[in-house]
């Protein structure tokens, strides 16, 4: 019997791969005679680096960069198992989780440490990357990171305006002249389950501003400076932000990449499972087990176990749900993607309770769910 374990994270108990390590115990606790195969996964936000480089026995590369309040901190990045492909997940240098909770500041958070990070590759030799898009403590437009790499964005007496997305207001010209020219020879591919855009309702300041620190009077203020920097845009790209899906990303980075970088956007999910050649390991797999924090009606939204239930449907391999909580509304749906589902909170284990230990509850449910299938 072949078993492929590829969990998500469990957001704030167990990573993906200390996920995907606790089930392989589990089975082994069974029989040693069962062959399982690791690919923890991730959907482009948080623990996408981990776990495509823990897939293909990558490598990281450390860097010093600035967070996203301007302070130098130790980031990384990796390099796949070809030797030829980075990932730079843009939280490891401008994400939510570097700051506490009185440190959040939308008005002057940037991703500068995200194009520092690009700019250290590009100087390797890199041409070929995978950006992963969630997690982000900011609401720049990218304007960060384009300026790390060269771009400048000027006032309308032609001064450079300051760092952050409170000044976008003032902007009045971009300069692309000195924008870092390696960059057209490169290749991005851009990992995110998120496709509002750049400005509006569903844009990415009235959506996830709130949860970086925008309050209800910063709202119009901070949609309105990345309307100004789309309109700008627009003047030098011909390529028209305000409404583009996807553009909205981790606070409109994922603008500036569609606008300034030969770029293909793709869900995160299937970023990941192509890097780790995901299909193929399926073929003649038995069973699939995949989990997350909590499945509900949003993991039927492109969440990495329904990509992942997509991929292994085509080959009729059954998979299993072994999530933290399974909402009791989303079982119908979910029921008919997943041979079977499985909470670990349930009438007699609190969802409290099972974060509190979550390895040895994600092992013995996972223990008790291929007992039953095995009926032993």
């Amino acid at each position: 019997m072949k078993i492929v374990i590829s969990p998500d994270s469990y957001k704030g108990s167990l990573t993906a791969i200390e996920a995907t390590y606790e089930i392989n115990k589990a089975i082994k606790e069974i029989s040693q005679d069962i062959e399982t195969v690791l690919l923890p996964v991730a959907d482009g936000g948080e623990g996408t680096l981990e776990a495509l480089i823990t897939a293909t026995q990558g490598s990281t590369i450390d860097v010093e960069v600035h967070d996203p309040i301007g302070r130098l901190i130790q980031a990384e990045y990796g390099v796949l198992g070809d030797g030829e492909t980075c990932v730079i997940e843009m939280a490891k240098a401008s994400g939510i989780m570097l700051l506490q909770k009185e440190e959040k500041n939308p008005l002057q958070a940037s991703t500068f440490g995200t194009g520092e990070l690009v700019l250290h590759a590009l100087n390797r030799g890199y041409k070929k990357f995978i950006i992963g898009l969630g997690g982000s403590a900011t609401n720049d437009g990218g304007t960060g990171m384009l300026r790390a790499l060269g771009m400048r964005f000027l006032n309308k007496y032609g001064k450079e305006i300051p760092l952050g997305p409170q000044f976008l207001r003032d902007l009045h010209e971009i300069d692309p002249t000195d924008f870092d020219d390696r960059i057209k020879d490169c290749h991005f591919i851009l990992a995110s389950d998120v496709d509002n855009p750049f400005v509006g309702l569903n844009g990415a300041t009235k959506v996830f501003g709130p949860q970086k620190g925008v309050t209800s009077n910063m709202l119009e203020v901070l949609d309105k400076s990345l309307e100004q920097l789309a309109n700008i845009i627009e003047e030098v790209t011909q390529i028209t932000l305000h409404k583009l899906p996807g553009a909205g990303a981790a606070g409109g980075l994922g603008g500036a990449f569609l606008a300034f970088f030969p770029v293909y956007m793709k869900p995160g999910i299937e970023v990941v499972m192509e890097a780790i050649n995901f299909e193929e390991h399926i073929k003649d797999a038995d069973f699939i087990i995949t989990g997350e924090g909590k499945s509900d009606s949003q993991t039927l939204s492109g969440k990495a176990p329904i990509g992942i239930a997509k991929v292994a449907n085509k080959h009729n391999v059954p998979v299993i749900l072994v999530s933290g909580v399974i909402e009791l509304e989303s079982i119908p749906a979910l029921s008919t993607r997943f041979f079977k589902l499985v909470s670990i909170a349930n009438e007699t284990i609190s969802a409290e309770k099972s974060m509190r230990r979550a390895s040895y509850y994600l092992k013995e449910r996972t223990k008790e769910t291929i007992k039953s299938i095995l009926n032993l």
